[in-house]
């Protein structure tokens, strides 16, 4: 079974496999928890930053938003956008779009499989990051909703913080042939801070 959409198809992938080969104890109940999200279906969309396209992503370079379909959209660079959710909330976001203004050159490419994803949850988020990255953690620098590109332990990833709850929360993309890196990575950074590994999901 598959979705079209335009000329896109959101189409019944073939079993994930996880970036993350390794086996972990789990549990989802303390203050700093790291969790692979890889299984997230995951679209990025290339188009032009001013036109039909990005009014109908809404969300503009550096900032997210929610679709009317549940996706979350991600404006991760200038006429690029990162989608995700179900695959049923990303097919419907993606829907049509590369039929909605023939002036435009419109590209929808499916990334479950090519990105890993991890989500990383807790007060202490911002400090466990501080030790992997550059980047400003602080709430005016980096509030919920914002989206940036990174060196994250020396791998280019996207981040965006998507807080759950009203508790600081940072979804981290990068290329699936880092994903077992990094994910080990995060965790020797959050030692300290009392991380666990949450069980694995979409």
């Amino acid at each position: 079974m598959s979705t079209r959409t335009g000329s896109v198809s959101v189409a019944d992938s073939p079993a994930f496999e996880s970036p993350v080969v390794r086996s972990y104890e789990t549990s989802d109940s303390a203050d700093l928890v790291l969790t692979d999200i890889s299984a997230t279906t995951k679209w990025l969309v290339r188009a032009s930053s001013g036109g039909a396209v990005a009014d109908r992503l809404g969300a503009s370079f550096g900032s997210s938003s929610v679709a009317a379909s549940g996706a979350t959209v991600l404006g991760s660079r200038p006429g690029e956008w990162i989608v995700l959710g179900t695959a049923g909330e990303v097919a419907g976001a993606v829907e049509g779009l590369e039929g909605l203004d023939s002036s435009d050159f419109v590209s929808c490419l499916d990334w479950t499989h090519g990105r890993a994803l991890f989500r990383v949850t807790g007060n202490e988020t911002a400090r466990m990051l501080e030790k992997v990255c550059s980047l400003d953690w602080s709430n005016p620098m980096t509030p919920d909703g914002a989206v940036a590109s990174a060196s994250v332990a020396k791998v280019t990833c996207d981040v965006a913080r998507n807080d759950v709850d009203g508790t600081p929360s940072y979804l981290v993309f990068c290329d699936r042939s880092f994903g077992q890196y990094l994910f080990d990575a995060l965790i020797d950074a959050g030692d300290e801070f009392g991380l666990v590994i949450g069980p694995a999901g979409p």
